[in-house]
């Protein structure tokens, strides 16, 4: 007969948002009783996730800081005309480390791996063994829902972690090396070094589309190495994927796709930066919030959820109409024009755009003076975008 569980809270998808909503939970919440369901087997799955300084505030950084893994005083930008060093803190945190903080965190029992979920509502989640929880509160956190309610671009890449034995010389994390040739959109390489001897390589593209040839990119990334003059080897982690950049949508239909009235985290809830792709900070603040709140009923977490996300969209059009001006006005080969002139602002600016915080004045500085685009595409994708 099948098993039936019981909680105060459900977590479906156990990557980087209900990881972290579960660490805020055990901290501040410990009375409670919390399941999380995994497909894979381990939380987090094959990840990566970097992080500027200000993209988390200091009184929200006590959540990732057992997570961080590595941490550099300042990173690199490179462009065809253009090279910076910007000191301001950089981190990463591997998956692997998510899955170990998160399972000391949580009592034995509370973390279910390897489980397909067919459904879940407010309060239920049924899997496809038959077994089902039935929870006071359900969070989805299972990544991505139905992209084609909204429209996007792609910042999509490959990495991997290479062994350079006679050591790679990279002092701080280069952010975008986009003096490389330019294929498939705006093309730039994001190096990690991890330490003297190994370095994470990653291939990132802005492109219109998601597909993604890996042996392709695998390839460049060789190609960089050799023309470094690395003697490099695999080291073992491999990455790929493809985060979208959105330029406009419907909100309310992505969010209504998969369950209208179930609570929502992380890229499910449409809770990631429109440019960048990248959740964490949200991810962050989103998770302290629910630790936060009084209720955790299943359309108490609904509202708290989704409230907080249609805040994120609605304020957050300027980043949008910035992607439209990168995608529409912008063409491929030329759209390291436009980063390159955003990296000539003032740091302080670039870390609040990083964060998804940029001031009024901020937004006038990065519209002022002649676009690196053709000056009528960028009218007209304005006009547009108002």
């Amino acid at each position: 007969m099948p098993v039936t569980h019981e909680c105060d809270l459900a977590i479906v998808g156990g990557g980087l948002a209900g990881g972290l909503i579960a660490l805020a939970l055990a901290a501040r919440r410990p009375d409670l009783s919390i399941r999380i369901v995994e497909a894979g087997d381990v939380l987090g799955g094959n990840h990566l996730w970097s992080f500027f300084d200000a993209d988390v505030s200091r009184e929200d950084r006590w959540l990732l800081t057992p997570l961080v893994c590595h941490a550099w005083p300042g990173y690199d930008v490179a462009f065809p005309a253009h090279r910076r060093t910007i000191n301001q803190p950089y981190y990463s945190i591997e998956s692997e480390r998510l899955d170990q903080v998160v399972r000391k965190a949580l009592p034995a029992g509370s973390i279910m791996t390897g489980c397909k979920v067919l459904a879940c509502s407010p309060t239920a989640v049924v899997l496809a063994d038959g077994e089902r929880i039935e929870a006071k509160g359900v969070i989805d956190a299972r990544g991505p829902g139905d992209l084609s309610m909204l429209e996007v671009g792609w910042q999509k890449f490959v990495g991997r972690l290479l062994d350079i034995p006679a050591g790679h010389g990279v002092a701080h994390p280069m952010v975008m090396d986009a003096t490389i040739a330019q294929y498939d959109g705006y093309r730039f390489v994001y190096l990690l070094p991890f330490s003297p001897t190994q370095l994470f390589v990653e291939d990132t593209y802005y492109s219109d589309s998601a597909t993604l040839n890996v042996g392709a990119l695998n390839r460049r990334i060789d190609v960089y190495a050799e023309a470094k003059g690395w003697a490099a080897t695999p080291a073992g982690r491999e990455e790929k994927g493809a985060l979208p950049v959105v330029i406009g949508g419907d909100f309310e239909a992505y969010w209504r796709w998969g369950g209208a009235k179930v609570a929502k985290a992380g890229a499910r809830a449409g809770l990631f930066h429109p440019t960048t792709g990248y959740s964490l900070p949200d991810a962050v603040r989103l998770a302290i919030r629910i630790a936060e709140a009084t209720d955790l009923s299943g359309e108490g977490l609904h509202d708290l959820t989704h409230d907080y996300a249609q805040a994120r969209w609605n304020e957050r059009r300027f980043y949008r109409m910035l992607d439209a001006m990168l995608f529409r006005a912008a063409e491929p080969d030329a759209r390291y024009k436009v980063l390159e002139r955003f990296y000539r602002l003032h740091p302080n600016l670039i870390a609040r755009f990083y964060a998804a915080r940029s001031t009024g004045k901020d937004k006038l500085r990065v519209l002022s003076g002649k676009p690196p685009v053709p000056l009528f595409r960028a009218l007209r994708v304005i006009r547009k975008a108002n």
